[in-house]
């Protein structure tokens, strides 16, 4: 897969400035009764404010468990770290209390998950859920939430908003919910995004808009977006840096443009090569 370096503009963080989130040597083990899962070996990434870095490779590659560890989301147990470092804001998101990360998550550090069906509470008002985020996180008032969960359901698109607040997730399409879960990641204003596939579970032109969505968002909040994915036509056209990885372990990475047209890694060339092109008729 070639690209051309004028269809894509990426973000350069400042030579020396240091990472937003730096993960290092991070291994992540599944200790079932009988066996051990390595799901991840010493994997090490960087993430810089304002760029985004897309994760990529097959299932089962350890990309998911590698942005879930930055959350302490595995489950715990079977998840075990026996060794690595998050670094977040020079402290290691891995020594932190589940209380500590608490404060953390969704409002430093946001996550937007593959299906939002099984992320949204089908009890309660999608609105509601958006207003909770900015109530736990900031003390805002019930009233200032409500505004601002309204905004944040108007930016990510949602027509209508004061009507999608009072229904429940059952009632909105696909792309609407992920919507609602793109504004209740964003409604605190997190640092960093972290969208794990964001776009499996909906249809091809859906996909499309919500990736047009995110690097949007991305570029007006200056936000740092990590990209959780095995499409490598979203990587080209909305990563500006590319981290590959194969059986837990990271093979390759570097600059989209760089990777993509001159892979030096045989798995690389193996992805590339398998992604379905229109050839000209």
């Amino acid at each position: 897969m070639t690209m051309d370096r004028t269809e894509t503009t990426a973000h350069r963080p400042p030579a020396g400035s240091a990472p937003l989130l730096e993960i290092e040597g991070l291994s992540v083990d599944f200790r079932l009764e009988t066996s051990t899962v390595h799901a991840v070996r010493d994997v090490s990434l960087r993430v810089h404010a304002g760029e985004t870095l897309a994760v990529v490779g097959e299932s089962g590659s350890g990309k998911s468990a590698t942005a879930l560890s930055v959350l302490g989301l595995n489950p715990s147990p079977p998840c075990v770290v026996p060794s690595g470092r998050i670094m977040f804001d020079g402290q290691d998101l891995l020594t932190l209390t589940e209380k500590e990360l608490g404060r953390i998550r969704g409002r430093e550090i946001a996550m937007v998950f593959q299906d939002p069906m099984t992320s949204l509470d089908p009890l309660q008002r999608v609105g509601a859920q958006v207003a909770e985020v900015l109530r736990h996180h900031t003390g805002a008032s019930r009233a200032e939430a409500r505004q601002a969960a309204l905004a944040a359901l108007d930016e990510v698109g949602i027509p209508e908003p004061e009507l999608r607040y009072r229904q429940y997730p059952h009632e909105l399409s696909g792309g609407l919910r992920q919507r609602v879960m793109i504004a209740t990641a964003l409604v605190a204003r997190p640092r960093i995004l972290i969208a794990d596939e964001p776009t499996t579970a909906l249809d091809v032109t859906v996909q499309r808009q919500i990736l047009d969505l995110l690097v949007e968002l991305q570029r007006r909040h200056d936000m740092a977006v990590v990209l959780i994915t095995h499409d490598l036509a979203v990587v080209a056209e909305s990563a500006d840096r590319v981290v590959v990885m194969h059986q837990g372990r990271v093979v390759e990475s570097g600059d989209v443009l760089d990777v993509f047209d001159h892979p030096a890694d045989d798995y690389t060339r193996r992805l590339l090569a398998a992604t379905p092109r229109l050839e000209a008729a």
